[in-house]
C-alpha cells in the first residue's frame, strides 16, 4: 500500500480564484481522501476565456509548495493554454488527454511541447469505451440504442468521424492479427500501442464497478512489445483514417465547443 499514489481531481466553476477557494477545495479533498497530502492533483477548467485559471494554478503551486500536494497536474488542456501555463512560471508534471489508435490528436502538437517541458501525457479513452476489443470484432456496426453507455455513445461518435465503421472494422481485424502472435488481447495491443507514443506515462483503463473489470488481462500489456512488423500492420489502416485534429481540434476542444 506505500506504493499506492491517489490521485484526484478538481474541476471548479469559472469565477474568481482566490486562495481561500482553493485551499478549501484541497482540504475537502484531503479530508475525503483521509491524508495530508495529495499525491496528484488534477485541475480542469471549462471556460478559457476566464483566465481565473491561471491564478487557481498560482494557488495550487503555492499548496504543492507547502506540502498539501505533491504534483500539479492538468486534465483535458490544449496546447496553447498548456504553453500559457508554464509560461507563467507554473510547473505541471502531467496533462490527462484523450488518446487512442482513433484520436492520435495529442501527436499533432502536444507531443513534442510535452517532451521540451519535461511533462508527461496520462492517456485515457484508449480503448474507446471498449469499442477497442475484441468484442466488437466482426460486429454490425450498433445502432444509438444498442450503445448501453454515455461512454461507448461518445467513442462510437469519435469512430464516425475517424472514418467509420467499415475502416474501425478493419483496424480490430489488424490489430487482432498482432494480439494473435503475442498471445494477447485486442485490448492489451490498442493500450501497448499508445503507452510507447512518446511522453505517455500511462493509460487509464476505466471498469464499471460491480458490471465489469478487466484486471487480469490489463496487466498482460506489460508482457510484449509491438515490434516494427506490428506497427505497419496497425499504420496501414491508421493511414488511411481521417484527421480528428481538423476535425475536432486540439485536446479538449470536444469539450469546450
Amino acid at each position: 500500500l506505500e506504493k499506492v499514489q491517489a490521485f484526484t481531481k478538481w474541476v471548479p466553476s469559472p469565477g474568481p480564484m482566490t486562495r481561500g477557494v482553493v485551499e478549501q477545495a484541497m482540504d475537502v479533498s484531503l479530508r475525503r481522501m483521509a491524508t495530508d497530502c495529495l499525491d496528484l492533483l488534477q485541475f480542469h477548467w471549462w471556460d478559457y476565456k476566464d483566465e481565473s485559471y491561471l491564478d487557481a494554478l498560482s494557488h495550487l503551486s503555492n499548496l504543492r509548495d507547502e506540502g498539501k500536494i505533491r504534483h500539479v497536474a492538468l486534465t483535458n488542456f490544449d496546447t496553447e493554454r498548456l504553453k500559457r501555463i508554464t509560461g507563467h512560471g507554473i510547473k505541471i508534471v502531467s496533462n490527462q488527454v484523450q488518446f487512442s489508435l482513433v484520436d492520435r490528436r495529442p501527436e499533432v502538437d502536444m507531443v513534442k511541447f510535452c517532451l521540451d517541458q519535461g511533462i508527461h501525457l496520462l492517456a485515457y479513452g484508449t480503448l474507446c469505451g471498449g469499442l477497442l476489443s475484441d468484442n466488437y470484432l466482426g460486429t454490425p456496426e450498433p445502432s444509438r440504442a444498442n450503445l448501453s453507455t454515455a461512454s461507448l455513445s461518445k467513442y462510437k461518435q469519435m469512430v464516425d468521424a475517424w472514418g467509420g465503421w467499415e475502416l474501425f472494422q478493419e483496424l480490430l481485424q489488424a490489430l487482432k492479427i498482432v494480439a494473435v502472435k503475442h498471445e494477447v488481447s485486442v485490448a492489451n495491443v490498442a493500450v501497448r500501442y499508445v503507452i510507447d507514443r512518446p511522453a505517455v506515462a500511462g493509460a487509464i483503463v476505466g471498469v464499471r464497478l460491480g458490471a465489469s473489470e478487466h484486471r487480469a488481462d490489463t496487466a498482460k500489456v506489460f508482457s510484449f512489445n509491438l515490434d516494427q512488423q506490428d506497427l505497419d500492420q496497425i499504420d496501414a489502416v491508421l493511414n488511411r483514417s481521417k484527421d480528428l485534429y481538423q476535425i475536432i481540434g486540439d485536446c479538449g476542444d470536444e469539450y469546450r465547443r
